[in-house]
């Protein structure tokens, strides 16, 4: 006895030739979907090995190399050379002061003309010198001494004030026996009151 299944195509089939056909098609259905559900392989770089692909990106740095600082030399300062004459010396660079009648204050005039003489000793600190006191050729001889001796500390005193050395001066009176001017008249007296430099040694 065989047993038939009914198909609304072909009518009525045998139930063995059905079996085969459905075991066909769920083992055809089950590949299929096997297939789609596998995943691709996931590969990694080993660990320390740089990628293969490098960033593009990443801009270069140059870096200077550091250099050793060498601080700038001092500048050396150039002095004038001096004439080998002493009296020269004194006739070019120097300049003397002087005084009212009977007085041995300084005057504007006498400070800045120290001032200026004071710059030169400055340059030349090897530089040493007299300081000589004169007066004109009125008042005794003792009086004069006296006066000329006054004077001369005067102007050293303001040298030293404005950083000459005391040991670089030597102060010392001629009152009236030196005379710049012969004359007897009030414009030779007027050079006679004076503070006069001699260099001694440079």
């Amino acid at each position: 006895m065989r047993f038939v299944s009914y198909s609304p195509l072909s009518g009525f089939v045998p139930v063995r030739r059905f079996v085969v056909v459905l075991s066909l098609a769920i083992v055809t259905f089950g590949f299929a979907a096997g297939c789609t559900s596998k995943k691709k392989p996931v590969t990694t770089n080993p660990a320390g090995q740089q990628s293969a692909v490098e960033d593009t990106h990443k801009s270069e740095v140059e870096v200077t190399p550091k250099t050793e600082y060498t601080p700038p030399k001092a500048e050396t300062v150039k002095t004038d050379t001096l004439p080998s004459d002493l009296g020269e010396i004194t006739a070019r660079y120097l300049k003397d002061v002087f005084f009212e009648f009977d007085k041995y204050d300084l005057s504007e005039e006498s400070r800045t003309t120290l001032s200026t003489d004071a710059d030169f000793f400055k340059k030349h600190p090897s530089v040493r010198f007299t300081l000589e006191g004169h007066c004109d050729e009125r008042g005794t001889r003792e009086y004069n001494l006296s006066l000329g001796e006054k004077r001369a500390n005067a102007a050293k005193d303001y040298l030293v004030a404005l950083g000459i050395s005391e040991d670089r001066i030597r102060a010392i009176s001629y009152g009236k026996e030196r005379p710049f001017d012969p004359g007897h008249e009030e414009s030779a007296w007027a050079k006679n009151r004076r503070g006069h430099f001699v260099v001694t040694a440079k």
